[in-house]
């Protein structure tokens, strides 16, 4: 059966991907250059290219490969990730380098700029995830360099209103992207969700190549966590790092345990492990900065991986039969609450920190106004962006063709010959 809007897409998909691309190289032909106040031959760069190496196999193969849980869209899951990834990068670059640009005339480039370019694609790639399968590309790459482009207001609203340092600021890309996500995919609900959607189905092998995905995220959440750390305190990036794993390894462990609890014949649920085992890495990458004992971390990753677990097995019904909010990935209870927890960690352990009650308040309302920014602005985005794909000029797949490779992607083998 020929998919209904292939012509939409070769009509659409085709010219905007080629004029976006033409900019984005026009831009970097005239107004970028590679910082050349680097050494390559020293330690920090080494360092810094190592850990460009860890995050974008995690943007391209772990983000990838994890949304492939869906039966029938294995392919759009690969494929239109990397397609969003690459494109919101570049998008990224040029978004950070604002402010360089209108002082000096040129976008530097370096190892750091490429790190956090892709760690801004990260909290669209979180997003996309809300409304995976239902969203032809076209609206999938509109969503992403829209979702970028408030998470790199968001970091500058917090930079120059409250002085938030840009490493901190920037592991708020979990709340930043899971509430915007959310909000897209409640905009663009669909009647009828709630019975679920004909090929929204998981088996055995897209649930194995889906657990590779986050087996490769697990392995390289450390690096993620203590990229921006590269150049400065070598013992802080150790800690950073040997928080991160704790918490991951707890995490994985208590979600396990968990999922059988809830299971009633104590059998292991494979969705529980792939959306909880990573929630440790995602609250201690929030709490990071005040994270200063084993223990701490461990203590975090043990209560992400029950908030987690408890939120997928019972919110994302919930979410979607009283909120009419599909939310296709659970991107709440895989970032959105961890990403809440590792928050109230940072401000409980900020708060017993300090050394007289002044001192406290101050602090108190300084990261509770971080918050309040940090979703402000992505409900904010969240609305405008799914009020306006709402239009008809994106010609959104009908039900029964999402979560369908098949409406996007050719086989051969499946072609009709006469």
């Amino acid at each position: 059966m020929a998919p209904q809007y292939a012509p939409s897409l070769r009509s659409r998909l085709g010219p905007l991907l080629f004029v976006l691309q033409t900019g984005f190289i026009l831009i970097f032909a005239f107004c970028a250059e590679v910082d050349s106040n680097v050494n390559v031959n020293g330690s920090t760069f080494k360092d810094s290219y190592t850990d460009f190496q860890d995050v974008n196999v995690m943007v391209m193969f772990g983000f990838g490969f994890m949304c492939t849980f869906l039966v029938r869209h294995g392919f759009s899951a690969v494929g239109f990730n990397l397609l969003v990834a690459t494109m919101t990068t570049q998008w990224a670059i040029i978004l950070n380098n604002v402010e360089s640009w209108y002082y000096s005339g040129k976008i530097r480039l370096n190892m750091r700029s490429l790190v956090v370019a892709e760690i801004c694609t990260v909290s669209a790639l979180v997003s996309i995830g809300a409304v995976l399968g239902k969203t032809n590309p076209v609206q999938l790459v509109f969503i992403a360099l829209l979702e970028v482009s408030g998470f790199v207001l968001n970091e500058w609203l917090l930079l120059n209103l409250l002085k938030v340092r840009p490493g901190n600021s920037m592991m708020l890309l979990h709340i930043f992207g899971a509430f915007f996500g959310l909000t897209v995919t409640w905009i663009l609900y669909r009647k009828d969700s709630e019975q679920r959607f004909e090929k929204e189905k998981v088996d055995h092998k897209s649930g194995l190549f889906s657990m590779l995905g986050t087996v490769f995220l697990w392995v390289f959440w450390p690096s993620f966590n203590s990229a921006l750390l590269s150049g400065r305190s070598p013992v802080r990036k150790l800690e950073c790092v040997c928080s991160s794993y704790l918490a991951l390894a707890v995490s994985a462990v208590t979600a396990a345990a968990v999922s059988v609890i809830f299971n009633p014949k104590g059998r292991f649920n494979l969705l529980h492990l792939q959306s909880c085992i990573l929630s440790g890495g995602v609250a201690i990458g929030v709490s990071m900065p005040v994270v200063l004992q084993p223990w701490e971390a461990m203590l975090i990753g043990f209560a992400a991986a029950i908030l987690s677990t408890i939120g997928f097995h019972l919110l994302q019904i919930h979410m979607l039969l009283a909120f009419q909010c599909h939310d296709t990935r659970a991107i709440l209870s895989t970032h959105g609450l961890p990403g809440l927890l590792g928050w109230l960690a940072h401000f409980i352990l900020l708060i017993r920190q300090c050394d007289d009650h002044t001192t406290a308040v101050r602090f108190a309302v300084f990261h509770i106004c971080t918050l309040l920014i940090t979703i402000t602005t992505s409900l904010s985005m969240g609305i405008l962006t799914g009020f306006l794909l709402k239009l008809k000029i994106w010609r959104t797949p009908q039900n029964k063709k999402c979560f369908d490779d098949q409406a996007f992607w050719e086989f051969p083998h499946l072609a009709v010959h006469k």
